[in-house]
């Protein structure tokens, strides 16, 4: 895995511009050649063709007409369009506010029937307290938010928890014994919020697995992602949110998750370490 969205979205912009190559190919025509029926500089063509520029929908509708393929520009465009989708910086997707971004998920979470969620740094929003939430959200607030509505975007995510613990949907969570004694809030909420992550464990439709610290393992991914079935990855990273839906890179993620559930201790081992990381608060 990597901590980039050079991962997997480069590889997607290279695929879109090796099918273009091809169309080039398939017309008869140079690159050179190309460049000139579309009016712009051999560089643009070349940099196109490397992945190193995304083409814009005007570039692929000249590039198509160049070629004598107009009938392939629908389908290449929405290619375009999904690439460009796929990575979105927190600044973009949180710049109406936190709970916008919050509501903007609902709809997968709605959809989704098995969650699976791997946290290293802080615990998975459909477990958290809402002193726990509040806590986490006035944080990134502070950061990197101007608008203050960490209120509403805290009452989303609790109304959005409500619809997840239903009972209709089962959830995998697996949580680096990190994330048990990170400092991200008082010690109070801390306390509150560790009992919480015990009484949603009992539940039947939670299987709840905690990776010791130290223990060996295959590899340690650096990002924290949420399995939603095996139609969509989504990657917290530290400067934006990445949605994978490759199916050959869900199943990587997928890979990732059962190595690193074999990891992991369940039931009274995983109580223990809770309990232990309750205990250390005083």
């Amino acid at each position: 895995m990597s901590s980039s969205p050079s991962s997997s979205v480069v590889e997607a912009r290279k695929a879109l511009a090796c099918r273009l190559t091809v169309l080039r190919k398939d017309a008869g025509i140079t690159a050179h050649e190309l460049s000139v029926r579309c009016g712009w500089h051999p560089a643009k063509t070349s940099r196109i063709q490397s992945g190193k520029q995304a083409p814009s929908e005007p570039d692929i509708r000249a590039w198509c007409a160049a070629c004598g393929a107009d009938g392939q520009t629908p389908e290449l465009i929405a290619a375009a369009r999904a690439v460009e989708s796929m990575y979105t910086q927190w600044r973009q997707m949180e710049r109406n506010g936190l709970r916008a971004a919050q509501e903007s998920v609902l709809a997968l979470y709605e959809r989704t029937h098995l969650f699976r969620v791997y946290a290293s740094r802080v615990l998975p929003g459909m477990v958290q307290t809402r002193e726990y939430t509040a806590a986490v959200l006035r944080s990134i607030q502070r950061e990197r938010v101007v608008i203050d509505d960490v209120d509403e975007a805290v009452a989303a995510r609790m109304e959005r928890q409500q619809m997840l613990f239903s009972g209709r949907q089962r959830f995998g969570l697996l949580i680096e014994e990190y994330a048990l004694r990170a400092a991200v809030c008082d010690r109070d909420t801390m306390a509150g919020q560790l009992g919480h992550l015990i009484a949603v464990s009992a539940r039947p439709f939670v299987s709840l697995g905690i990776i010791p610290t130290g223990c060996d393992r295959p590899h340690l991914p650096v990002e924290d992602f949420y399995l939603f079935d095996e139609a969509e990855v989504a990657v917290e990273l530290t400067s934006g949110y990445l949605r994978v839906t490759q199916p050959h890179e869900i199943a990587d993620y997928v890979r990732t998750f059962t190595n690193l559930s074999a990891t992991a201790v369940r039931g009274a081992a995983a109580r223990s370490l809770i309990t232990a990381a309750i205990d250390a608060l005083g």
